[in-house]
């Protein structure tokens, strides 16, 4: 078999040719634009040669050359080029062998870097969705923390509405406001590729995340989304209360992130009522809220009964004694699926700590715990102690390590989590991945992060 490079241009081939004729038999034939030429051997018969062509049309998609897309883009539109964007399209150019087998993610967020970069803007955003229309070995998009508004939403939202390729979006921290925010839930009624959806620190608004939540009960592609610190007037919670609506409907989201909504317990027992309809949510983030030892209460009971979750975030919530004592119940008696569980800062004390430790020792399911910020006494510095040096609780799996001090047992601080490096990454890794951000390997939700 033989491959012959595609051409715009008329190519000669034989059709057929025989050693005792002068010439051979030549055909003239237009091969088409962005095809492949398969030439095929059929016969060989008294020394003639018999050939078959077959054309293969390829999909659609600029070739890896983004940045003189790019820098074409810029000219057509009169726009000027973006040093930041050229260089990361530069860089992604390099990676040819990837980018044509499983993809790439272009990381063009404006935060963590060694110098100040130029921050994406949203003329800028209108330039480079205009290359990425036809580049579909590009499945992630990484613009977090630039200075978009809503009319960068509404130039992403518009590109996604018509896009097949991309499966992971991260707008983190551009300020796109309720406006934006509605564009995104428009997008969602009809997109059916996007899989990861980062709406974090976006300043949305009550409009929108009723809107989303309700775009949500229809689309079957999104499993994860982040709708971390919204701007909300309201302490009635009525976004919490849309977003349980959702979750009895929805079976396709597996990752939900509600850090800094002012959630109180009346918001956990909503949600805890939605879920126990729900079996299709794995990784559920309450962080940074109001719920007390009441509301634990709550999602207590409900982890008797869940089978779903694997890792529950609580973390600044203040749950105190009573509520670690209830969720270690249920984790000792009951459940059996939960893998990774957060009170970091919660303000428990010793006998919290302690019954969480039990709940460890008997339940060989949960694997992952993170305890800093709580208030250790003796009791709880000896039981975490004993269970990282009795190898069962591995020391990449939770945020402290033991050392003594005359004689007796305490705890120091590690960087792990399940998310530490969410909103920056460091420069020279000391701490391994997977210790730092364990989130992404107990539930994988999109390669391209």
């Amino acid at each position: 078999m033989l491959f012959l490079p595609v051409s715009d241009t008329p190519v000669l081939h034989t059709e057929s040719c025989n050693p005792l004729q002068t010439e051979p038999v030549f055909t003239v034939m237009q091969i088409p634009a962005q095809s492949a030429l398969l030439v095929l051997l059929l016969s060989c018969h008294n020394d003639a040669v018999t050939l078959c062509f077959v054309f293969r049309q390829h999909t659609s998609s600029v070739r890896p050359d983004l940045h003189l897309h790019y820098v074409q883009a810029c000219q057509k539109s009169g726009q000027p080029e973006n040093p930041f964007v050229a260089h990361v399209l530069q860089e992604a150019d390099k990676n040819d062998e990837i980018r044509c087998t499983k993809g790439i993610t272009l990381k063009i967020a404006g935060n963590n870097h060694p110098v100040p970069v130029q921050r994406v803007t949203d003329d800028d955003l209108g330039v480079l969705a205009s290359i990425l229309r036809h580049a579909a070995f590009v499945k992630g998009l990484d613009l977090a923390y630039n200075v978009l508004t809503d009319a960068g939403a509404k130039t992403m939202a518009t590109f996604l509405q018509r896009n097949r390729s991309l499966v992971h979006m991260r707008m983190t921290g551009n300020k796109i406001g309720d406006q934006g925010g509605m564009f995104f839930a428009s997008m969602l009624q009809s997109n059916s590729t996007l899989q990861k959806l980062d709406l974090g620190d976006c300043d949305l608004g009550l409009k929108c995340l009723i809107a989303i939540a309700t775009a949500l009960t229809q689309n079957k592609s999104l499993r994860a989304i982040n709708l971390n610190r919204p701007l909300l007037s309201s302490q009635q919670e009525e976004t919490t209360v849309h977003i349980a609506k959702m979750l009895k409907d929805n079976s396709s989201l597996v990752e939900l992130h509600l850090s800094k909504h002012e959630m109180k317990n009346f918001g956990v027992e909503r949600l805890c009522e939605a879920l126990y309809e729900n079996s299709s949510l794995r990784y559920l983030d309450l962080s940074c809220n109001k719920i007390t030892s009441d509301g634990v209460k709550f999602l207590g009971e409900l982890l008797k009964w869940n089978q779903s979750l694997v890792i529950l975030d609580l973390n600044a919530n203040r749950i105190e004694d009573v509520g670690a004592t209830y969720l270690s119940e249920a984790l000792i008696l009951h459940n059996r699926t939960l893998q990774a569980l957060s009170v970091v800062s919660c303000s428990i004390s010793g006998k919290g700590l302690t019954a969480l430790s039990n709940a460890i020792k008997a339940n060989t399911i949960l694997s992952y715990i993170y305890i800093w910020g709580n208030t250790f006494d003796e009791d709880a510095c000896m039981s975490f102690s004993e269970l990282i040096q009795m190898g069962r609780l591995n020391p990449n799996c939770t945020d402290v390590t033991p050392y003594e001090v005359d004689g007796q047992a305490q705890l120091a601080e590690l960087s792990h989590g399940l998310q530490r490096e969410y909103y920056w990454a460091p420069r020279h890794r000391v701490v391994a991945d997977s210790a730092a951000n364990a989130s992404l390997g107990l539930v994988a939700v999109s390669e391209y992060l």
